[in-house]
């Protein structure tokens, strides 16, 4: 029996970014060199060794945003028990939006994400360091 989808990415998205803060690359790079601020690469490693990184972000591959972020997990990072702002950014914000939403339902506040991603990052001409 064929699935039949009836909610795709497009809408998960969208039904994200109604709930969620977003940036724009502009307000992002305003805030990436303030201690209070965590900018959370959410891309996997081959993404990273590719297109290069962000200065100064944590990376957390998105597979384990959930796990990372809940205390009582056995894969839990201290990062995310810090009283900081955690902004989320993916190659093209959708992750990022999806990441947000699911961290700011567990209870992580303040979030955001990056609109566009890190494709629209590199685009602007913000600071990129390679791998």
């Amino acid at each position: 029996m064929p699935q039949t989808i009836i909610k795709g990415y497009k809408a998960l998205v969208d039904d994200a970014t109604k709930e969620i803060a977003t940036l724009s690359v502009t307000e992002a790079q305003g805030l990436l060199a303030d201690p209070k601020v965590v900018m959370v690469d959410l891309r996997d490693p081959r993404e990273l060794e590719r297109e290069g990184k962000m200065p100064g972000a944590f990376h957390c591959p998105r597979g384990m945003l959930e796990f990372w972020i809940d205390p009582e997990s056995p894969y839990h990072k201290p990062i995310f028990a810090e009283d900081k702002r955690f902004v989320f950014f993916c190659g093209g914000g959708w992750r990022s939006a999806l990441a947000a939403k699911a961290a700011q339902d567990m209870g992580l506040k303040p979030v955001a994400h990056i609109e566009g991603g890190f494709s629209a990052w590199k685009k602007a001409g913000a600071p990129v360091v390679s791998s």
